[in-house]
């Protein structure tokens, strides 16, 4: 018997089917991921809105916690975070579009397009050096009391270029690398004077109106801008507000917003020739010193048997800390905007890509840091080592060196100092190797009075790091008769 097939129809079908599988495992994938994050929420790890693409396509998108603690506003898609460092790769963008346009060389020295900057350092700057971070220029934000005595304060690029511009280098231009915020500060000064424009101004005709970027822009707190979310960071008995900062200083390197869909959007325009040229991209995404390119970091990260190239770039600033992360071989995408600082994000990421490639995902951990935190309230500082270590040799548990120095500052703004040093010397005790840990002791001992012990910690960090400006600095003055 002849069995008639009507061929065409049967290749509709096999599509329809495959359009079916495909939706279906995008639903689970986002059911995934949503599980996991209500996990890290309740946790009191994660608290804003994150957002998945995978094959280029939108699969998740949802928001969590609150906008604003005291009205009791929840986070919405729509809600706007400041985006810290996630920034210096639309400076970065806007370099590389003036490169296109010949008005700039990768090359070319600071002082070419600033003449008045001084030359014992601006004739051995190059472009290339500040979008690397191979500069050597003092970052500002690692100025001594910076936080406590300059950030609130408003000033123009100009005068706030002052601050670093007649500073000796940290090293020699292209040596080494040291994460510069001084040098993404240049780079807009560097963009203004080109241009002839505001920074703001070129960002928005550049790249946020061709991009329909509608919801993104130059944060000022003199702005009535709705769905603003509020930042907070967490103190010794709960969340306290973020301390103020005046957005012009982070500037170019860090003073811009945005929302999830808006940042999806630039993610989107990154694959077509809308804003740079194949070849500025290939340039941008090439990994140079510590694998950072233009403005993004680059690595290989292993996920299951797959080896993936990662670009990513995370986002610290008051309040708030974000991550975005792109692997361009899958066109995945995934931006993680958060209104609590001090929140580790990397283990959120990487859980992602797992269930994006199909892979276990890692158990949650506790933190170390925020269980140390409430033994510290009410436990002797014996009995808060005597738990440490229990802790750190439970795999249950995890412990990170940058939440633990954040938890030890936390209780040196609130003047409890032992609670601090008690968890600074933890720190010590964990990663004796990081030249941070001493630094950040030796402030404690400083506040306590301890002379004898500040000095000693400043003379271990500067020994680990001697590109520590500040440590340097303190223990010219700690020496003194």
């Amino acid at each position: 018997m002849n069995v008639l097939v009507n061929i065409p129809l049967a290749i509709a079908w096999l599509a329809l089917s495959g359009s079916i599988m495909t939706t279906a495992l995008a639903q689970t994938k986002a059911q995934q991921i949503d599980r996991l994050l209500q996990q890290y929420v309740a946790n009191d790890q994660f608290n804003g809105v994150a957002l998945v693409a995978d094959q280029g396509k939108l699969i998740f998108e949802k928001a969590y916690g609150l906008a604003n603690r005291e009205w009791r506003i929840a986070n919405t898609k729509t809600t706007k975070f400041r985006l810290g460092s996630i920034t210096k790769q639309f400076t970065a963008t806007l370099i590389l579009q003036l490169v296109e346009q010949g008005k700039l060389r990768l090359e070319g020295k600071v002082t070419d397009y600033l003449p008045d900057y001084p030359k014992t350092t601006g004739d051995k700057i190059t472009i290339h050096h500040l979008l690397t971070h191979t500069a050597g220029i003092p970052n500002f934000t690692s100025f001594p009391h910076f936080f406590e005595t300059q950030s609130r304060d408003p000033y123009s690029p100009k005068a706030f270029m002052q601050k670093f511009a007649d500073l000796p280098l940290d090293f020699e231009p292209g040596s080494a690398f040291a994460y510069d915020n001084s040098g993404y500060f240049l780079l807009g000064v560097i963009i203004e004077r080109i241009t002839g424009k505001p920074y703001a101004q070129v960002l928005r005709e550049k790249i946020f109106v061709p991009v329909g970027m509608a919801n993104t822009g130059y944060d000022s707190a003199a702005t009535i801008l709705s769905q603003r979310a509020a930042g907070y960071d967490k103190s010794s008995t709960g969340y306290i507000n973020t301390p103020y900062l005046d957005m012009s200083i982070p500037y170019a390197s860090g003073s811009l917003y945005s929302t999830v869909e808006d940042l999806y959007r630039w993610d989107q325009a990154l694959y077509t020739t809308q804003l740079l040229r194949d070849s500025s991209k290939a340039r941008m995404f090439t990994p140079f010193r510590e694998q950072y390119g233009y403005g993004w970091n680059i690595r290989q990260e292993a996920v299951g048997q797959d080896s993936l190239l990662v670009i990513s770039h995370a986002g610290g600033i008051n309040g708030f800390l974000n991550l975005l992360i792109r692997v361009p071989s899958r066109k995945q995408f995934i931006v993680l905007l958060n209104n609590i600082s001090h929140i580790p994000l990397h283990s959120i990421q990487k859980n992602i890509l797992h269930i994006l490639h199909g892979q276990p995902v890692e158990p949650l951990k506790r933190s170390v840091a925020e269980w140390v935190r409430k033994a510290l309230l009410t436990d002797s500082a014996e009995e808060v080592h005597r738990k440490f270590l229990a802790w750190t040799s439970n795999p249950i548990y995890e412990l990170d060196e940058g939440e633990m120095n954040s938890m030890g500052y936390m209780f040196l703004g609130e003047g409890k100092l032992e609670q601090a040093l008690t968890l600074f010397s933890l720190n010590v005790d964990a990663f004796p190797n990081s030249w941070e840990v001493y630094d950040s002791r030796g402030e404690a001992y400083l506040k306590l009075g301890n002379k004898v012990a500040a000095i000693n910690d400043y003379k271990k960090t500067v020994e680990l790091n001697p590109k520590n400006t500040n440590g340097y600095s303190i223990l010219k003055e700690l020496e003194k008769p």
